[in-house]
């Protein structure tokens, strides 16, 4: 997207799942991340606005879960790709959401068994993680969860980020 003053660079993410644990699937998962932490750290020196958007399968902290417990042995809510997601904050990141609200309860899937939706039996996994230069000109951050009750709905649902840029003219 081009936006006065430069080029807002918008990278779409679908990270690995990394179940089961205890299969090379989740070192793969975790070797994912480590790719992904220095693509991010070599854009940052670009000093550009970066958004780094998609379905990272981490549920960052318990108040991203319903039931943490429920994911104690899940790739999702491991310490390792837990401590993967902080390390893209410690770069320079900021998690568009939390930027916002500390508030829990805020999930951004729910899975298709046992009721999860009627429940409330969330997680919080899809991310905007922002680099400083989009994180300045953030306004709002919205998770639409209300297309999860469409009919035939994903499972995931939309993170919307409000970022103040000025358009080009046409």
């Amino acid at each position: 997207m081009s936006v006065k003053g430069g080029v807002l660079r918008v990278v779409s993410l679908y990270l690995p799942n990394g179940n089961p644990v205890d299969s090379p699937k989740f070192p793969y998962k975790l070797a994912w991340m480590k790719r992904l932490h220095a693509f991010a750290r070599d854009r940052l020196a670009l000093e550009e606005p970066l958004v780094l958007a998609g379905d990272y399968n981490v549920i960052p902290e318990p108040k991203d879960c319903r039931n943490p417990a429920d994911w104690l042995g899940d790739a999702l809510f491991q310490p390792e790709s837990r401590a993967a997601f902080r390390e893209l904050c410690a770069l320079g990141y900021t998690d568009a959401l939390r930027a916002t609200t500390d508030a829990a309860g805020i999930y951004s899937f729910w899975d298709y068994q046992a009721g999860a939706w009627q429940k409330n039996n969330g997680i919080r996994i899809d991310h905007l993680m922002l680099s400083p230069q989009a994180a300045d000109r953030l306004v709002a951050v919205a998770v639409d969860s209300q297309v999860r009750a469409w009919e035939k709905p994903s499972d995931h649902v939309p993170v919307v980020a409000t970022l103040d840029f000025e358009p080009l003219a046409a």
